[in-house]
């Protein structure tokens, strides 16, 4: 039995892709499957896999290494999985002596721009060099390369273009899915805003286009259901602002769930928004949360990111918007409440494209092929 070992160390042991995807396909399969994370403390095994996971993101870069390399020498793998480039290095004499391949799956920008913030100018450009001599080193030790979306593959894939490489989007298996296409209730419409609250991420935008409801529809009775928490001090007394500032709208706040209950929390919503602002790194990104509005049935109103367009072409249940034009967008949503067959048409087509197009069915055969040609490399 062909034993896989996940490394990740900024991911929880049971993440949505690394756990309840990738090691649960390969479980399934037939492979022995374990997943050492360096975020929190947990020894185990969950539906068979097993879970070896220290709570030492905080400590130095030594004992995160020697974390890894002590799971390593103990489980033995045929193949090795990491999720960010401190993996890949710290494991590269072991992958060398054993002659197993080690597969690094790109799914975040490194550097990112939340890496990025604490650095001031100009010692931000030296750490931004730093952190990217890292990730091409990671590069050039990986034996395979996984591309959570296409445009994840620069620099990696155009440096190393001869290592065999696949791109694995972020489906969701449809067992995490429930399905849920409401009626709209006349004279009512409810807006769902999910993930971490921040300005970054579009909170701001999406009040605005409340208001710009609440301005050009005054009757319309406007619910709004917020799935998230904020990370920053900063972020709590933003956000604190923006509902003193929209008491007319009738707002209920849902603490985050677990990933098996994700699609459940926001099962009510009428409409769900992500209007995250548009830089550099958020318009070359393929946001996850989008195949799962799809697959529950949720017409989506969506900033008009570049990475979208270029991995699903022209989609008949999404409104691609400029997330600051909050005219524009009340317009759309406006238009929904008084054409209900509108609607209901983009909700069918929602579920109908993650269906035929978007789950986890159809591409985890792909990954699992991936996986087994590394091993008998």
């Amino acid at each position: 039995m062909p034993k896989v070992l996940f490394l990740t160390t900024s991911h929880n042991y049971n993440d949505d892709r690394i756990f309840h995807h990738q090691a649960k396909a390969l479980k399934n399969s037939g492979y022995e499957v374990k997943i050492c994370s360096l975020y929190e403390d947990y020894k185990g095994a969950i539906e068979g896999i097993k879970i070896e996971s220290y709570a030492v993101l905080e400590e130095s870069i030594q004992k995160k290494t020697e974390t890894f390399q002590d799971v390593c020498m103990n489980f033995l793998p045929d193949c090795i999985i990491c999720s960010e480039p401190l993996a890949v290095v710290a494991v590269k004499d072991f992958v060398k002596e054993k002659k197993i391949s080690c597969i690094y799956d790109i799914t975040e920008w490194y550097p990112s721009m939340s890496m990025m913030k604490e650095y001031r100018f100009p010692n931000k450009i030296f750490q931004a060099i730093k952190f990217s001599l890292i990730q091409i080193y990671a590069g050039f030790l990986s034996t395979h390369f996984i591309f959570g979306e296409s445009t994840k593959k620069f620099p990696l894939a155009y440096l190393f273009g001869l290592k065999k490489q696949m791109i694995l989007p972020y489906y969701p298996d449809p067992v995490y899915i429930k399905e849920n296409i409401k009626p709209l209730e006349p004279g009512t419409i409810s807006l769902c805003y999910t993930g971490q609250i921040s300005k970054d991420k579009g909170i701001g935008n999406f009040f605005n286009a409340i208001r710009k409801i609440h301005e050009k529809s005054p009757e319309l009775k406007i619910k709004v259901i917020i799935v998230g928490s904020t990370k920053e001090k900063s972020d709590e007394v933003y956000f604190s602002k923006l509902l003193n500032e929209n008491t007319f709208a009738e707002i209920d706040i849902r603490k985050p769930t677990s990933f098996e209950k994700f699609t459940e929390v926001f099962a009510d919503a009428d409409l769900c928004f992500d209007l995250r602002e548009i830089n550099f790194e958020n318009n070359h990104s393929l946001p996850i949360k989008l195949f799962y509005f799809m697959g529950v049935g949720k017409p989506v109103v969506y900033s008009d990111l570049k990475g979208i367009r270029e991995h699903m072409g022209k989609l008949s249940f999404v409104n691609l918007v400029d997330p600051r034009n909050a005219d524009h967008i009340a317009e759309i949503v406006i238009n929904y409440t008084r054409n209900p067959e509108l609607y209901r048409s983009h909700a069918i087509n929602a579920i109908t494209e993650f269906k035929e197009r978007y789950n986890w069915t159809l591409i985890r055969n792909f990954f699992i092929g991936f996986v087994n040609r590394s091993i008998d490399k």
